[in-house]
């Protein structure tokens, strides 16, 4: 059943390796929760106690505006085969911009995707499995490369374009930090 762990370990590592999809929870200090799923070639193991996770263009920006007021965050991997399991990872988070100073430190953790505009960096110091026994089991046929290839079809122009309409403030009204402050010039990527 549960067990709490303070990092991860080569196992729980390897878990989190073998999933192709993962959930994010963040919460602002007042407002709407936000439980996002993700894909893609998106996430890497920092080390122990840290995840960072490529976040791409999508119709929201829920969690870069919730981790400007509150940088409390919840990952979640599923096993949807084999052996049934849950694990959880809490902790503390942040957005890392194009515009920010380390923007292409960590950026070259990834592969170059179409769109990229934060990293979402977790420490985290709590690690909880479950035993995920009533989730069911599912075949994982193959990861969906529609949002990539919207982005590049857009292009940079026309993403930065999207980010300014639909990406600078969360559904509560809250900014993002996605265009950086003073500049009104929309950014090339």
């Amino acid at each position: 059943m549960g067990k709490k762990y303070s990092g991860l370990n080569d196992k729980l590592i390897a878990f989190i390796q073998k999933q192709k999809m993962y959930f994010v929870a963040t919460a602002p200090v007042k407002g709407r929760i936000n439980l996002s799923p993700k894909g893609m070639d998106t996430l890497r193991v920092i080390n122990n106690n840290q995840v960072a996770w490529l976040n791409l263009t999508g119709s929201g920006n829920e969690t870069a505006a919730h981790l400007l007021e509150d940088t409390r965050m919840t990952m979640m991997f599923c096993s949807f085969e084999g052996n049934p399991m849950i694990l959880r990872l809490y902790g503390q988070a942040c957005a890392i911009h194009p515009h920010d100073t380390h923007w292409q430190d960590w950026l070259s953790h990834f592969p170059p995707l179409a769109g990229a505009r934060q990293v979402i960096v977790l420490d985290f110091d709590l690690v909880h499995t479950s035993c995920g026994m009533a989730v069911p089991c599912y075949d994982f046929v193959e990861q969906r490369d529609l949002l990539d290839t919207w982005a590049t079809k857009k292009g940079g122009t026309g993403i930065a374009d999207y980010w300014q309409e639909k990406n600078v403030e969360s559904l509560d009204g809250k900014p993002t930090g996605i265009i950086k402050r003073g500049s009104s010039e929309k950014k090339s990527l």
